[in-house]
Parts: C-alpha cells; sequence; structure tokens
C-alpha cells in the first residue's frame, strides 16, 4: 500500500513544490495539507496519515506544540520536523513532543522522500548536521534513558518489535493480536517510560539492553 502523507506547512510554494515531489513518487500517496497546527489539529486524527511533515515556525501554534498534541491521539502516525533550525534546543523539544525525525528545509527531493520512507519503516531520519548533535547529546555522561523494568512482559515483545523495525500493523500480524491491541500496548510503553515517540521508546530499550549486557566491573 502507498505511504500516505499529510503536510502542515504554512509556506505556500514549499506545499506546492512537496506536494509535487509527493504526486510523482512512486509509492507514495499525498494526504491532505494545512496551512497551520489549528487546522491540523482539527483534522489529521480523522485523516490518520501514516507520515506527516510537521514545519516548526507555523503561524498561531507552533509545529511542536502541534505534534505534541496530536500524538498522543495517533500513536501510529510518524511525525517529521522540517525546519530552518538546527539548534539543539529545538531539536530535542520536537523529538520529545513525539518527531520521530528532524529534517532541514533545504532537504534535497530524493533525501526527503528516502526520509518518508525510512520513518515509515520504523527508522528515525535527520540531516547530518542534526544527527551529529543528538549523538553528541547521548554521548553525555549524563544521559540516561529511562528504564523499562516497569514494562510488562508483552509489553516488553512490544517494545522489542518496535526496536527492530517494525510497524504496529506487523507487530499484531506478529504476536497474533489485533491492531488496536497493539497501539494500547504502545500507549502503556510511552506512559510507563515517559516518552512520547517511537523513537525515543527505542533509545530506552537499547540503552537499557547496552547496560544488561555490558559486564560488570
Amino acid at each position: 500500500m502507498a505511504i500516505k502523507v499529510s503536510l502542515v506547512e504554512d509556506d505556500a510554494r514549499i506545499r506546492r513544490t512537496v506536494a509535487d515531489w509527493l504526486g510523482h513518487a512512486q509509492g507514495m500517496e499525498l494526504a491532505l495539507q494545512f496551512p497551520d497546527a489549528e487546522s491540523a489539529l482539527e483534522r489529521l486524527p480523522q485523516e490518520r496519515p501514516d507520515v506527516a511533515l510537521v514545519d516548526i515556525n507555523l503561524p498561531g501554534q507552533s509545529g511542536i506544540e502541534c505534534v505534541r498534541q496530536l500524538k498522543p491521539q495517533l500513536l501510529a502516525t510518524q511525525f517529521v520536523m522540517v525546519t530552518v533550525y538546527e539548534d539543539a534546543d529545538r531539536i530535542f523539544e520536537a523529538l520529545s513532543a513525539g518527531a520521530s525525525g528532524y529534517l532541514l528545509k533545504q532537504t534535497p527531493r530524493d533525501e526527503l522522500l528516502a526520509a518518508i520512507r525510512l520513518v515509515h519503516q520504523g527508522g528515525s531520519p535527520m540531516s547530518g548536521s542534526i544527527a551529529r548533535k543528538v549523538v553528541q547529546f547521548f554521548q553525555r555522561p549524563s544521559a540516561a534513558a529511562p528504564k523499562t523494568d516497569a514494562l510488562s512482559e508483552r509489553e516488553r515483545e512490544v517494545l522489542e518489535l518496535l526496536s527492530r523495525g517494525y510497524l504496529y500493523k506487523e507487530i499484531a500480524e506478529t504476536l497474533g493480536v489485533s491492531y488496536d491491541t497493539v497501539t494500547t500496548y504502545g500507549r502503556r510503553i510511552y506512559e510507563k517510560l515517559h516518552v512520547h515517540s517511537r523513537a525515543q521508546a527505542v533509545a530506552a530499550f537499547g540503552q537499557q539492553q547496552a547496560k544488561t549486557l555490558r559486564p560488570s566491573q
């Protein structure tokens, strides 16, 4: 099935350009477009796209606040921020709000389409300079991931599959449960780990695994 993509972007020229890219991209389907956060908040929960590209600097509510409000309603939708900002505060605020990717607006067509495919497959696409800042953050000695001890056995299974790049639909098929059941597990995982996105949950799982496998001194 085609990847259904929605746009939240106030610049009409950029919206037209990206819409044209998506309209001619194999395996992608352009869904609704929104010029501001308010209209996206009203209609996007009914649209339920696979991926939403969201500008940070929107008129009215910011793109970050838009994602923060939409993510709990759309756990299966992957949000990617598309912006001109590279400062660390905005990057981590966006990721904490629920974004799974962070791209600069000058990202070329082929890279943007590849990023959409990657995030749909469970990855976290980021422009090179952005990824470097994220790596530097997690290399800080004080950086700590939430503990996964509070998760049930089934929730751990779901989180492990998420870390391997499985989509919710694929997890449902693998575990022999319904799609809605998997989204419920996903919501519980987010709540117990105090995270807001797949990327944060997977990071918590990865760091906990690394700690478990690390030999004692």
